[in-house]
């Protein structure tokens, strides 16, 4: 299985490189296949933005990664 998760671009970098922030990780993500703003959310896997979503779907999306590992944790 693969999974995608939801950062907002906080950066804009040469040579289409973003800094990303996962709400608690930043990292530098490729952006060749999205066209994309600071401030905007993309889905991330394997280090490439796949596709722009919404604010609101990232951020409920990262609540239910959140929701998730707290159960994982119990």
């Amino acid at each position: 299985m693969c999974i995608a998760v939801p950062a907002e671009v906080l950066e804009i970098k040469e040579g289409n490189i973003g800094v990303v922030d996962y709400g608690d990780l930043r990292q530098e993500v490729r952006l060749d296949l999205v066209d994309v703003e600071v401030g905007e959310f993309v889905l991330v896997h394997v280090g490439f933005a796949i596709q722009k979503l919404s604010r609101e779907e990232a951020l409920e999306t990262r609540e239910l990664f959140r929701q998730f590992y707290a159960a994982m944790e119990e």
